[in-house]
């Protein structure tokens, strides 16, 4: 009776060449385009006030990357008076900068046009009670 081992490589054995190769990978998770996890990251800052993160909040306005892996954000705040305005754009920029590949990292805040609620995501919404 053959043992396990051997019935696992008989099988590993017949496979293709390409099928054998992606079953060495299988276990490597692919990496994602430096937008999307320029993305996961800004969905891990909040306003403190808010229990939703900046993405869904709609502040990210713009997200620019060039050639050379530097990362532009134009982002706003839910109000010029904001209190996390010396705080948030600062942190943001640095959890930004923190990610793999990224050469530089720059938020640019604006008013332009202003923030509105409808500017939320639905999920926003849903947090937060708004429907």
């Amino acid at each position: 009776m053959p043992s396990l081992f051997h019935l696992f490589r008989d099988k590993f054995d017949k496979q293709e060449p390409e099928q054998q190769a992606m079953a060495e990978t299988d276990h490597i998770p692919a990496v994602k385009p430096l937008r999307e996890r320029v993305i996961d990251v800004l969905k891990t800052c909040y306003d403190p006030e808010i229990p939703v993160d900046i993405w869904e909040l709609g502040l990210i306005y713009e997200i620019n990357i060039s050639d050379g892996n530097d990362v532009h954000i134009l982002m706003t705040l839910t109000s010029p008076a904001c209190p996390v305005a010396e705080t948030l754009p600062p942190d943001v920029e640095q959890k930004v900068r923190d990610i793999p590949d990224v050469n530089t990292a720059k938020v640019e805040i604006t008013f332009e046009p202003p923030w509105e609620k409808e500017m939320m995501s639905e999920e926003a919404r849903l947090e937060l009670g708004m429907w």
